[in-house]
């Protein structure tokens, strides 16, 4: 997969190359590329921002740089373009599952108050936010995004079952994991999981994902259940 930033900032991009991901840009399996949107700036000074019409606080992104950085990476529009928006869609682990399969994503970060809405309505795809909260830009978001895809891409991860057996798969949260020794600090592994009876742990394990889900994320169970009855 192809994956091209649009950001003011670069450099944030760094921590990307490293861990699972550096390991897939390593291998080719995923092509990351940063484009500084100011190196399409036709202003002297390479402006980016301007104040809004009709008044208001803060800076919007002007369509200009974001127009000719957009034709740069993707002249025949055939890539996916997403802008990362607190206005946007929610991503979740089935959005992403969904966005391993595009060849080619460009995703374009916002800053200040947001980007020019004649570049959202006519050169922009989808809208794509990671939840309801704002931050300061979309570097993150964008990184949250390639994170998540990446991982349901093929030889990714260690192994590819991996990416399926985690929380929100089957809408339940994943279930406790431990690791040696049994005993750390007086606090033992539970012996259902040295029984080597691998039924039992199976149905430990789904009672736990159960319990874990109807604790931290009621909003699930809610859900499976309307699924269910439907």
């Amino acid at each position: 997969m192809k994956i091209d930033i649009l950001t003011l900032f670069p450099e944030m991009f760094e921590t990307l190359k490293s861990s699972i991901i550096g390991r897939a840009i390593n291998k080719n399996l995923i092509t990351l590329n940063c484009i500084n949107i100011r190196d399409f700036s036709k202003n002297k000074h390479k402006k980016c921002d301007d104040y809004p019409f009709g008044g208001g606080v803060g800076m919007v992104m002007m369509p200009q740089p974001i127009y000719d950085a957009l034709n740069f990476v993707d002249p025949e529009h055939t890539a996916l373009r997403i802008y990362l928006s607190p206005k946007g869609k929610i991503l979740n682990n089935c959005l992403a599952k969904k966005l391993s399969f595009s060849k080619h994503l460009v995703l374009l970060c916002g800053h200040y108050e947001g980007v020019d809405q004649r570049i959202l309505d006519n050169y922009i795809d989808d809208e794509i936010s990671i939840g309801d909260y704002v931050l300061t830009g979309g570097e993150i978001p964008a990184m949250v995004l390639v994170d998540a895809v990446s991982r349901f891409i093929p030889d990714v991860l260690g192994s590819d079952e991996s990416a399926y057996k985690d929380s929100f798969e089957d809408g339940l949260l994943e279930f406790p994991q431990y690791t040696r020794p049994e005993n750390f600090n007086g606090f033992k592994v539970p012996e259902v999981l040295l029984s080597g009876h691998h039924k039992n742990i199976e149905e430990w394990r789904l009672n736990q994902k159960k319990e874990i889900t109807e604790k931290n994320r009621p909003d699930l169970i809610k859900k499976l259940n309307s699924d269910n009855n439907d």
